[in-house]
């Protein structure tokens, strides 16, 4: 597991609770902190998708959500708005969303309109596909709804991710492609004696590491949950409501 600073239990919560992801912004808000712009443009990599998604479903513009989405992350950078964000706050999916919603009611309104490559600081999104996503949604779905499935998928784009990194370190990649579409769908017989044909392995050798898998994919999926809420309470709930997003897709 990693060993970083920014994954270690924050102090005061309960069991020593792990928050890595409002450690990300607490980072992000301390102009003092060494690796500060690392940590934002890790957050923005990550997250500027879902926020995307809930601005575009609000009605705005493909160009118009993309400018706001890096005003939105840029604002953090240059003006500090997280100073007074603690982990105790609740759910991070839903401090992001709030504080968007802050950034348009207030920062766009007052602006009128963000000018493309202007005085803000563009951040390195990868936005060149965002549309193209955005447009295999529903377009009649409400803005805090898209947001959630997004959110869904890149935790789920995270965990497995995270999950292949285990297999490559292995050295095991090939591995890890065969046994992935075991991870959501129950297999015939016969699908087990292709990919163990195929690994060299016997059926039962693949029926035991896709088990293994299916409970280390449930370790990550839990331990990624674990780092965007503030107390072990809330993580069976948000595990819950992220896999029916997922199943009703």
């Amino acid at each position: 597991m990693p060993s970083s600073q920014s994954e270690r239990p924050h102090e005061g919560t309960a069991g020593a609770f792990a928050t890595t992801r409002w450690s990300t912004v607490l980072a992000a808000s301390d102009a003092s902190a060494t690796h500060a712009a690392e940590a934002l443009e890790h957050l923005c990599s990550t997250y500027w998708f879902p926020l995307y998604a809930f601005v575009r479903a609000k009605g705005y513009a493909p160009h118009e959500a993309e400018d706001l989405t890096q005003g939105f992350f840029a604002r953090f950078l240059e003006k500090r708005d997280l100073a007074d964000v603690a982990p105790q706050k609740g759910k991070f999916r839903t401090f992001l969303m709030c504080s968007m919603n802050h950034f348009l009611a207030n920062e766009w309104d007052k602006s009128k309109r963000l000018k493309r490559g202007g005085d803000r600081t563009i951040l390195p999104l990868e936005t060149t596909d965002a549309e193209e996503r955005y447009g295999l949604q529903s377009s009649t779905e409400a803005a805090d709804l898209a947001y959630d499935r997004r959110w869904a998928e890149t935790m789920l784009t995270t965990v497995l991710r995270r999950l292949r990194a285990e297999f490559d370190d292995k050295l095991l990649p090939s591995r890890f492609d065969e046994l992935k579409p075991f991870l959501v769908n129950e297999a015939e017989a016969e699908a087990y004696a292709i990919v163990a044909k195929r690994l060299n392995i016997s059926e039962q050798g693949v029926k035991s590491a896709v088990h293994r898998l299916r409970r280390r994919f449930r370790e990550l999926f839990r331990d990624e949950i674990a780092h965007t809420v503030a107390t072990r309470a809330e993580i069976d709930e948000e595990l819950r409501y992220l896999v029916t997003l997922m199943a009703t897709e």
